[in-house]
């Protein structure tokens, strides 16, 4: 039995005694920048108390948004409905992940509710929003592409990578709200082992998810809206550690954002963290037996000195105690880059960055539209900039350090 089957008691635990916040410290707001609403979130884990609940939970939520989604599509109020089917959206995609087995048919008829969902939202955004489907492989890779209104033509495109417990679906709200609105082109994507790419057979590898994003910048090179000279990459989690990896070798991306990016020993993530990740990422790169995986996979992902090969501009953003990656250990991946580079430490935060959700994707969004349009500032030889964002407001720049490391460095070479 893996760490992952034996320790679910804990999970069921945390969730009936303390519920999402338990397991995710403010992760509620950044599932607010997904898309979700509030009243249906709360709505959703009222009824949980384990683990095994999510699914229903979520999809009987869901089932009552696209409910009232339909209705106002029927009455022609299309923009109401639009949303709605958003938040149903999202909910049902929440609801087939909490399903780790692919040939299991109720994850297929959940999503099948998700797809009918976007497939609405696109119809009501007048085709804005379209499904994508990449070769790859011998399998295929999955995508929504979010387009601007109006006419478009050689527009700055970015990649919106999700995290491993995320979906393409989850950047439906992200990505009208920070970059077609702006002009831009998005591509909110599903790699390697994860939604409907893991669905049909595709998992991750050592290495693959880099080539997927190269595939995935292809195709938006190929686009008439996109300049192909102007593709870069928003990532949050293992999709940061997946761009840091694809920016460290030959690559269309012209500049990276990623956020609570995973890039220390993975000891933490798979070993000391809560048992699911593991169990998820297992499953997303087709693992039963945990020693394999962990000789195979586990223990040789850390990026160590491949961070040092990167070479278009990077920011990096992480919670002082993201308990994924520990910060010193994200300090010293960000010392070896060295391209022209932006780290910001968030006192207080965890993993899902909640408390300051809003802030992150519009800094990461708008930092990006700068680096696509060329400012020197952000691509200047050399750059390093480092703050230390406090709970109360104040910045520390020029050392991303912790006040309370009272100048101690346990990284070595971090700047005072």
């Amino acid at each position: 039995m893996s760490r992952s089957e034996a320790q679910s008691w804990s999970l069921d635990i945390a969730l009936a005694q303390g519920g999402f916040d338990a397991l995710h410290p403010e992760g509620k707001n950044t599932l607010l920048q997904l898309g979700h609403d509030p009243a249906d979130f709360d709505a959703v884990f009222e009824q949980v108390k384990s683990g095994a609940m999510l699914p229903k939970a979520w999809a009987e939520v869901a089932a009552r948004a696209e409910r009232r989604a339909a209705h106002y599509e029927r009455d022609g109020y299309r923009r109401t409905a639009a949303d709605l089917y958003l938040r149903a959206a999202v909910m049902w995609g929440r609801a087939q992940y909490s399903i780790f087995d692919t040939a299991d048919p109720r994850k297929a008829a959940l999503r099948a509710r998700c797809n009918h969902c976007v497939t609405r939202i696109g119809e009501l955004r007048g085709g804005r929003v379209r499904r994508v489907e990449i070769p790859f492989e011998g399998g295929v890779i999955h995508a929504l592409l979010h387009l601007p209104d109006g006419e478009v033509r050689q527009a700055p495109a970015v990649i919106l990578g999700p995290g491993m417990d995320m979906i393409k679906e989850d950047y439906l709200y992200a990505a009208e709200r920070y970059y077609t609105s702006r002009g831009m082109v998005a591509l909110s994507i599903e790699g390697p082992g994860q939604g409907e790419s893991r669905a049909g057979g595709l998992a991750v590898t050592l290495d693959n998810y880099e080539r997927a994003l190269e595939a995935y910048a292809g195709y938006l090179a190929g686009l008439p809206e996109v300049d192909a000279g102007r593709i870069g990459m928003f990532g949050i989690s293992m999709s940061g550690y997946w761009g840091l990896r694809a920016a460290a070798g030959a690559t269309r991306l012209a500049a990276l954002a990623a956020y609570e990016a995973v890039c220390g020993d993975f000891l933490t993530i798979f070993e000391r963290a809560q048992p699911s990740f593991k169990k998820n990422y297992m499953y997303m790169s087709g693992y039963r037996d945990e020693a394999l995986f962990d000789r195979e996979m586990r223990d040789r992902m850390p990026l160590d000195a491949m961070a040092a090969d990167i070479r278009i501009p990077v920011l990096l953003g992480i919670g002082e105690f993201d308990e994924l990656t520990p910060l010193e250990q994200a300090l010293a991946c960000y010392q070896r880059i060295r391209a022209p580079k932006e780290m910001r430490v968030y006192e207080n935060e965890f993993h899902p960055l909640g408390g300051v959700a809003a802030e992150v994707f519009r800094y990461g969004a708008e930092w990006l539209e700068r680096a696509l349009s060329g400012d020197p500032a952000l691509r200047e030889p050399g750059r390093d900039v480092r703050h230390y964002l406090r709970r109360d407001g104040h910045i520390g720049d020029g050392s991303a350090a912790p006040d309370w490391w009272q100048g101690a460095d346990p990284v070595g070479g971090q700047r005072a």
